[in-house]
């Protein structure tokens, strides 16, 4: 069995696009979207249209991201990025903050082997591989995981640092993010699994795409359009 799966594209059609065309030669049996749909600003229309698009061409599974949550709050004068937030609720179509605040923490496929959450099995906020910035314990990865049953692979998003570990049986994976990259490389990530029951295989995939045409994007549409145009540039947090 394939399975493709991405997720953090954070609003970027640009890299979404590419990701997509990148996956579509691989033919995969099933799709997973990790969460963090459409919080940026090179295009979250056309991320959301695009996203909605995989859904119902490919059933394309989902989970909610930290963002999504976000996204889902009414706006008052006390909420946390409230003014990113206003633009993205006037830019999307109504209703998409709701229908991805409702997405569930957790998906299982491949008859239970896999599972996908965003950050943890039970929170979209918690790092599971991280401790603060350092790579976290074993012990403490599968605290956060909690009973995992016949579940062989974890995949999840969140830090959009790429990382694998495998811990006894299980193996436990970070696919990196599509976009809003913060090691250097503003390559689009994404990771494809092949394999069944006990046994797969993980492939780390970076894909290039139009940096500049997302980084111009934003700079003439988005909310502090420069700011995300740089990270976009750079791959970098803050340049």
């Amino acid at each position: 069995m394939k399975i493709a799966v991405f997720g953090d594209v954070h609003g970027n059609r640009f890299a979404l696009e590419a990701v997509v065309q990148d996956i579509e030669r691989h033919a995969p049996d099933a799709w997973v979207n990790l969460g963090d749909q459409v919080f940026g600003g090179a295009d979250p229309a056309g991320a959301w249209q695009l996203q909605q698009a995989l859904k119902a061409q490919h059933g394309v599974l989902e989970v909610r991201g930290n963002t999504d949550e976000r996204l889902g709050e009414p706006l008052t004068e006390t909420t946390e990025k409230r003014a990113m937030l206003a633009w993205l609720h006037a830019a999307l179509p109504d209703g998409t903050g709701t229908s991805v605040a409702g997405l569930p923490t957790q998906v299982t496929l491949a008859g239970g082997a896999v599972m996908a959450a965003h950050g943890t099995p039970d929170s979209a906020w918690t790092y599971l591989l991280l401790d603060g910035k350092a790579w976290a314990s074993d012990a403490l990865v599968l605290e956060r995981l909690g009973d995992l049953g016949a579940v062989r692979v974890v995949v999840v998003g969140h830090s959009h640092q790429e990382h694998l570990r495998q811990i006894g049986p299980l193996t436990v994976v970070n696919v990196g993010a599509v976009s809003r990259q913060k090691d250097g490389s503003p390559l689009a990530r994404w990771v494809l699994l092949e394999g069944e029951g006990d046994y797969w295989n993980v492939t780390f995939r970076r894909v290039t795409y139009d940096v500049n045409a997302a980084a111009a994007w934003a700079e003439q549409h988005a909310y502090q359009g420069d700011k995300e145009a740089a990270q976009l540039r750079t791959g970098k947090v803050g340049h």
